[in-house]
């Protein structure tokens, strides 16, 4: 009878975070475009740069909590962003500021998915038989090949690869070592571009934001994807063997 009085409050409450970020995210799509664009960090570049020569510190904290937010609510702005570190803090600093904010804005995405749906659908995968099955128990022995996977390929939305660990039942610490490890390469490559972009401005250019499908920059990136799945293909062909 206790379990049949339960309020079912709790488990609304438990869908709560997911619902307001899913909300965050569908008003910021289409209220703050322009705001989050090449062009707002091109006509207000003076601005930001004296502000950051006055206010370094304030500067550098307030650019890490807004690209928590841009993750964490999965906004529009995110390669914008990674520029606009690259062009106040240069390659480095951008790009070691740019990783840090995404990755504490993936982790509360993730954490927030993981409480409202994950460890239902977890349940549900753990009792479920056949190919479902299967599938859920090859990604449990090759998590972290998988994880390095998703965050290394470009073509894989950043968001995608926040939620879709979330309903596997990734445990978060590895969710957030991969996250923070695997997006270093494309931060850099954005960063070293934002870096660069006071030249652009000069000449009165657009920066290239398809560069990281260059073949110079996409190879290397590439060649660390499928490093990252060698441990599985290694497990695989072992495996056959002790057949």
């Amino acid at each position: 009878m206790s379990d049949m009085t339960q309020d079912p409050k709790p488990g609304a409450l438990r869908h709560l975070p997911l619902l307001v970020i899913l909300v965050v995210a569908a008003v910021g799509a289409i209220t703050l475009r322009d705001y989050l664009s090449f062009d707002a960090l091109r006509d207000n570049r003076e601005a930001l740069i004296a502000f950051r020569d006055a206010n370094f510190l304030l500067t550098m904290l307030g650019f890490v909590a807004a690209y928590i937010v841009i993750v964490a609510f999965s906004l529009p702005g995110a390669l914008i962003a990674t520029l606009t570190g690259g062009f106040l803090f240069g390659t480095l600093g951008g790009a070691a500021l740019s990783v840090t904010g995404a990755t504490v804005g993936a982790v509360i995405i993730f954490l927030a998915a993981r409480h409202g749906l994950g460890e239902k659908l977890k349940a549900r995968m753990d009792t479920s038989q056949g190919t479902v099955r299967k599938v859920k128990e090859g990604i449990d022995e090759n998590q972290w090949s998988m994880l390095f996977f998703l965050r290394l390929v470009p073509v894989v939305p950043f968001f995608a690869a926040n939620l879709v660990p979330a309903f596997l039942a990734v445990p978060p610490y590895r969710f957030a070592i991969s996250t923070f490890f695997g997006i270093i390469p494309g931060s850099l490559v954005y960063s070293s571009a934002g870096a660069g972009l006071g030249t652009v401005f000069e000449r009165g250019d657009t920066p290239n934001l398809g560069l990281i499908f260059e073949p110079h920059i996409l190879l290397p990136i590439l060649g660390l994807s499928a490093l990252s799945l060698m441990p599985v293909v290694v497990k695989a062909i072992t495996g056959r063997k002790t057949l």
